[in-house]
């Protein structure tokens, strides 16, 4: 076996492995061809692996003709012995972590896969750096890529840190307002481009501590961009800190010369980027009013005008009569939330749709673009439930579809039904794109008590006249519910 037989199979391999990628990304576009194209990312990463093992192996045992070692050497033996120890611990990890997340805590875990990422861009850079050479024989563009791979390392590992503690509920979700944040962001910004130039233009040991003097200021950066985002925002801020964890994933691969990190990073970064650009739109805001906006902080703009619904009485209601109204509708549409995951409740709404729909009773399910806390994760829910996707709609294609509906049932959403975001200029959701539930003949809140969503906004459709409120937990509310359909039935 050469060198150059091996460095021809690793190509053709890589070139395989980002066409399997490129093929994931296009089956995950829709709900039918999803788990294909997750078949064809896990097939893809599979055999990127298992090359780039082959080649380690082969090249630190020096059993390759052209290796110059003659035979295996004790140093490539003990880096083989890494190597596999990395990937047999790495897999089993990452396979009990797997089996036991649950779809509620799926959000806080794809936060923290984001920050290995962005973790090992810095570390590559570090090592790379630290390399016999590192501090001066590299051109100027290999110390830009260096110094960029861990800018972009630091910010996507510390911001994905926070946004894990936002999801997990151990930081608020309200944003961090600092006086002057802009200038403080921006002048990290700044003290971080002078150090790049000081780390291309004067190389030596001074360099290695421009890189990490950078790699402080980046690492406050991520912390500070995350803090000042409020949690209405959180699913866009995982697209984001996914399409930063793509960028230094390419970071990484042009600091080792590796064409298919080079590729993936950038896929994994244009589609995030590509995702969250959609879901801003969903929301009628921008990027940057994401990123630098404040979502959820308190209300600066006028006080509520003319049309807005003012706090006032709730209308409870019990499982019996919610099970009438349910048996007597012709059009009953369901808006899930966050509050079902975190309730498991996604089998038993499920049962209960496929009851109504025995009944003859049309039934559908409304998805907001940024339901849940991470992008599709409603999607996900309902998949795992084994709802049909014919009846579950996006946002656009339902809204019109209300005003015809005899009852809504909304099940632990309350951002993403607020009619503040139409009618309240002083609402922090005012001008977003809501499933205009209201519309509808009734509408039935599922919720465990009148506080606020995880954006911090009230939610003034709990007090209109066509609102009745079922509170309790959601699973247990459903679960009762089912079983009242079926002795009225």
């Amino acid at each position: 076996m050469t060198l150059e037989f091996l460095g021809t199979l690793r190509g053709l391999s890589y070139l395989a492995a980002s066409m399997l990628f490129i093929l994931s990304l296009r089956g995950l576009s829709t709900q039918q061809t999803a788990r294909g194209g997750n078949l064809l990312g896990m097939l893809g990463m599979g055999l990127a692996v298992l090359i780039t093992g082959i080649v380690l192996v082969v090249t630190n045992l020096g059993l390759a003709a052209d290796a110059g070692g003659g035979g295996p050497t004790a140093t490539g033996g003990r880096a083989v012995g890494l190597l596999v120890a990395a990937l047999i611990g790495g897999g089993a990890l990452g396979a009990l972590v797997a089996s036991r997340v649950a779809m509620t805590s799926m959000p806080e875990l794809v936060a923290m896969l984001h920050s290995f990422v962005g973790a090992a861009a810095v570390l590559v850079g570090i090592a790379t750096t630290l390399q016999p050479g590192g501090d001066g024989a590299h051109g100027a563009a290999h110390l830009i890529e260096i110094f960029v791979g861990v800018f972009v390392g630091a910010v996507t590992f510390s911001g994905s840190v926070i946004a894990f503690t936002k999801l997990r509920g151990l930081v608020g979700s309200r944003p961090l307002m600092l006086p002057g944040r802009h200038a403080l962001n921006a002048s990290l910004v700044g003290a971080s481009i002078v150090l790049a130039v000081l780390f291309v233009r004067e190389p030596g040991p001074e360099a290695l501590i421009y890189l990490l003097a950078m790699m402080g200021l980046a690492l406050v950066l991520g912390v500070h961009l995350v803090m000042a985002i409020g949690g209405g925002d959180m699913p866009v801020v995982v697209s984001l800190l996914n399409s930063y964890s793509g960028w230094a994933a390419a970071a990484a691969g042009f600091m080792l010369s590796n064409d298919l990190l080079i590729v993936t990073g950038a896929l994994v970064g244009s589609s995030g980027a590509i995702l969250s650009t959609i879901m801003c739109r969903a929301m009628n805001r921008s990027i940057w009013n994401v990123v630098f906006g404040g979502f959820g902080a308190a209300p600066s703009g006028p006080k509520a005008v003319a049309g807005a619904v003012p706090a006032g009485v709730v209308h409870e209601t019990s499982v019996t009569e919610v099970a009438e109204l349910l048996l007597a509708a012709r059009l009953v549409i369901i808006v899930p939330g966050y509050g079902m995951a975190v309730a498991q409740a996604q089998h038993a709404v499920k049962e209960i749709s496929s009851f109504l729909t025995e009944k003859k009773i049309k039934v559908e399910y409304a998805i907001h673009p940024v339901a849940g806390r991470l992008p599709g994760h409603m999607n996900v829910l309902l998949a795992e439930a084994n709802v049909s996707y014919e009846i579950v709609k996006e946002m656009e294609e339902i809204n019109p579809e209300f005003p015809k509906t005899d009852v809504v049932m909304v099940i632990g959403a309350n951002d993403i039904v607020n009619p503040s975001a139409l009618d309240d200029p002083s609402s922090p959701i005012y001008g977003m794109p809501v499933l205009e539930v209201w519309k509808a003949a009734r509408v039935v809140m599922l919720k465990r008590s009148m506080s606020a969503g995880y954006a911090g906004v009230d939610n003034p459709l709990a007090y209109r006249d066509n609102t009745l409120m079922l509170f309790g937990d959601a699973r247990q509310s459903v679960v009762n519910l089912l079983t009242a359909l079926r002795a009225q039935a």
